[in-house]
């Protein structure tokens, strides 16, 4: 698409998402639900498909393009971009990149119209950012598969339609060797749900553990090569990681907004708040941090989108970022004084929902460990 085309879907999510969205952020809080109107607005906008193909229904957007609309997602819930977002990142970019053409028919079009829901099934108990302790299993049984095991903290589960399964196909292979990535109906027989996980924030964007006992899986549920599974898994999350970024950077712009308007209204002694220097070095503070999150992003979305760096940038991106906006939500709250420790303040929500960003998708101390070990080893240090 061109530069134009992509400005007018730009502006358009930005006026959805503040004029529609936003003014129901209280309501889905309060309600741990998104509206049906609201999950209509974003499938009629295409929001369902924009990072897939256009071949397949999408809009094929690039890194540099979707950091751009996640920066107007991010102004709002969490909960929202929530819903359709793992069609576009980590489950639907799997089928997308690692399918067969076959599988990419069968799913693509119709996760693209919203008329699917996929799922990332990876985490597990005793395997989060760490493939190590991975349990989940999948046996051959005659042309196809048998799957056992569980999940955890899976985004969309109570409303996913199917399932990118991560499961251990090679018993004998360690770490993330031997592991294998399939589609599974939610609907097949053995997958069944936890209950909805209540959460610190993010209300709206739904979570449970899902179960799988002996469910039977057709051969041509595999996707990409046998034992191949964990490195598409790398794959698609290192897109993630810095959309994720990008999200923060927007939720950072959302509450200055928020800090600045309150601190240039709000009263102490008969002046507004805003005259003290501390509350204006508050919001300098948060100012800087989001204009330098900003520009991290977009100079790293553009070399992902060259090629010249696909894992130390997005991860480096995402820690920055994460940790950022969990530093702006605080002085935000702090702007805000008692205001901002009630529920009905915006930034009492945002600063609950901003400490997720810093754990799933890989957490703070995962992305250190992939930076500074990826550069050390470009400066030809031995692995260990």
């Amino acid at each position: 698409m061109d530069a134009e085309d992509f400005t007018q879907i730009r502006d358009a999510v930005r006026q959805l998402v503040r004029e529609v969205v936003v003014p129901r952020e209280e309501e889905i809080d309060l309600h741990d639900r998104i509206p049906e109107e609201l999950r209509g607005a974003a499938a009629d906008m295409g929001l369902f498909g924009y990072a897939l193909p256009e071949e397949y229904g999408g809009l094929g957007v690039s890194m540099s393009e979707d950091v751009e609309l996640a920066f107007e997602f991010g102004y709002t819930t969490p909960a929202f971009r929530s819903l359709f977002g793992t069609n576009n990142g980590i489950a639907g970019q799997v089928i997308a990149r690692f399918g067969s053409e076959e599988q990419k028919k069968a799913y693509l079009p119709r996760l693209a119209a919203g008329e699917l829901i996929g799922s990332f099934a990876l985490t597990e108990a005793e395997a989060g950012s760490d493939p190590a302790g991975l349990r989940t299993a999948a046996r051959r049984d005659g042309d196809g598969w048998v799957v056992n095991g569980a999940k955890r903290y899976i985004t969309n589960a109570p409303l996913a339609d199917l399932f990118v399964v991560f499961a251990r196909t090679d018993p004998e292979e360690k770490g993330g060797r031997g592991i294998s990535s399939f589609v599974v109906d939610a609907k097949a027989s053995g997958v069944t749900l936890g209950p909805k996980d209540v959460k610190m924030g993010q209300s709206g964007a739904w979570t449970s553990e899902v179960f799988f006992d002996d469910v039977h899986v057709p051969a041509d549920a595999l996707v990409g090569e046998e034992g191949r599974g964990y490195s598409k898994a790398l794959t698609v999350l290192s897109r993630g990681r810095l959309h994720i970024a990008a999200l923060c950077v927007g939720m950072a712009q959302r509450v200055l907004d928020e800090s600045v308007a309150y601190a240039a209204t709000a009263k102490q002694g008969g002046a507004p708040i805003g005259r003290f220097q501390l509350v204006q070095a508050l919001i300098a503070d948060m100012h800087a941090e989001t204009v330098a999150g900003r520009a991290m992003v977009r100079e790293v979305a553009a070399r992902y989108d060259s090629g010249e760096d696909t894992s130390i940038g997005p991860s480096s991106a995402k820690l920055w970022c994460s940790e950022m906006v969990g530093r702006a939500t605080d002085r935000a709250v702090q702007v805000h004084g008692g205001l901002g420790y009630l529920r009905t303040t915006p930034v009492e929500r945002f600063y609950r929902d901003a400490r997720l960003y810093r754990l799933y998708e890989g957490t703070s101390e995962v992305q250190r460990v992939i930076v500074g070990s990826g550069l050390l080893r470009a400066a030809g240090m031995p692995r260990g």
